[in-house]
C-alpha cells in the first residue's frame, strides 16, 4: 500500500510540475497560489464536513497550523511558481527534489527523528541520478537561471520545513482533513497577502488552459496528492516521504516528452 501511495504522489505532483508551467502569464504567481488553495481548503473543509470529521483546530494547535499554510500552502509554491517562470519545469523539480535531504534534517533537529546514513545517501543517489539527466541543458539557459534556481531552492527548503510541521500536527492527532483543509486556506490568505504586498494587480486569466490547470492543481494535485503525501509522512516520517520529490522530475519529463 505504501508503494502505491507513493507512486501516485510521484504521478500527480509529476502532473502538476506542467500544469504550474501552462499558469505562467498573465496572472501573477502569488495569485495564481491563492486561488489554487482557496479552492483546495474549501473543498477539503468540504468534504470533512460532510464526513461528518472534527474540524475545529485546538486552540495551542493553531500557530502550528498557520506555520505549516504559510510554509508548505504558500512559500513553497510561490517560489516554485517564480522557478518555473525562469527555468525549466522539470529543473525546478530537480531542485525541489533536495527537499527530501532538507526535511530529514529538520525532522532530527525539530522532532528528534533519527537520520539515517542510508536515507542520506540514498537522496543523494537519486539526485545525483536525476540531475545527470537535466544537466547537458543547464549551460543553455538564459540570464534568469540564477534566480530561478534560487525560488527553486527557496521552495524546496520551505516544502521541507512545511513537511516537519506538518509531520507535528500528525502526531498532535489532529484530524488529517482539517490539517490540510484550514491550512491551505492560511496559505490562500498569505499568498493574496504576498501579492498585495508586492504590488501585483489581480488579474485572472480566464483562459481555458488555465483553468484547467487551476482545477488539476486544485483538486488532483492538491486535495488529493496533499492527502496522499501526509499520509506517507505519518507512516514514514518527513525524510523518507519526501523523496517523493526526487522522482517528480522523471515523471514531468515523461509526460512533457
Amino acid at each position: 500500500m505504501t508503494a502505491v501511495l507513493f507512486a501516485l504522489t510521484a504521478l500527480l505532483w509529476g502532473a502538476g510540475a506542467l500544469a504550474t508551467a501552462l499558469q505562467a502569464g498573465v496572472t501573477p504567481a502569488p495569485w495564481s497560489v491563492a486561488l489554487r488553495m482557496a479552492v483546495a481548503g474549501i473543498l477539503l473543509l468540504g468534504y470533512g464536513a460532510w464526513r461528518g470529521q472534527p474540524l475545529v483546530i485546538p486552540r495551542r494547535d493553531r500557530p502550528f497550523i498557520a506555520l505549516q499554510g504559510v510554509l508548505f500552502f504558500a512559500l513553497a509554491f510561490i517560489s516554485f511558481y517564480e522557478a518555473a517562470r525562469r527555468i525549466p519545469s522539470g529543473l525546478a523539480a530537480l531542485v525541489l527534489s533536495t527537499s527530501s535531504l532538507f526535511a530529514a534534517l529538520i525532522a532530527r533537529a525539530l522532532l528528534g527523528t533519527p537520520l539515517s546514513s542510508s536515507l542520506l545517501w540514498g537522496a543523494l543517489c537519486g539526485i545525483a541520478g536525476v540531475a545527470i539527466i537535466f544537466g547537458p541543458g543547464v549551460a543553455t539557459l538564459g540570464t534568469g537561471a540564477a534566480a530561478g534556481f534560487a525560488w527553486a531552492l527557496t521552495a524546496a527548503i520551505a516544502t521541507a520545513g512545511g513537511t516537519v510541521v506538518g509531520a507535528r500536527n500528525q502526531q498532535a492527532g489532529l484530524p488529517i482533513v482539517a490539517i490540510l483543509g484550514w491550512s491551505a486556506l492560511v496559505g490562500s490568505v498569505t499568498s493574496a497577502g504576498w501579492a498585495v504586498a508586492e504590488g501585483a494587480a489581480f488579474a485572472p486569466d480566464l483562459s481555458l488552459r488555465y483553468i484547467a490547470s487551476l482545477l488539476y492543481l486544485a483538486v488532483a494535485a492538491s486535495c488529493i496528492t496533499f492527502a496522499l503525501y501526509f499520509e506517507l509522512v505519518r507512516r514514514l516520517g518527513p525524510g523518507k516521504a519526501a523523496y517523493t520529490l526526487a522522482t517528480v522530475p522523471i515523471v514531468a519529463l515523461i509526460l512533457s516528452a
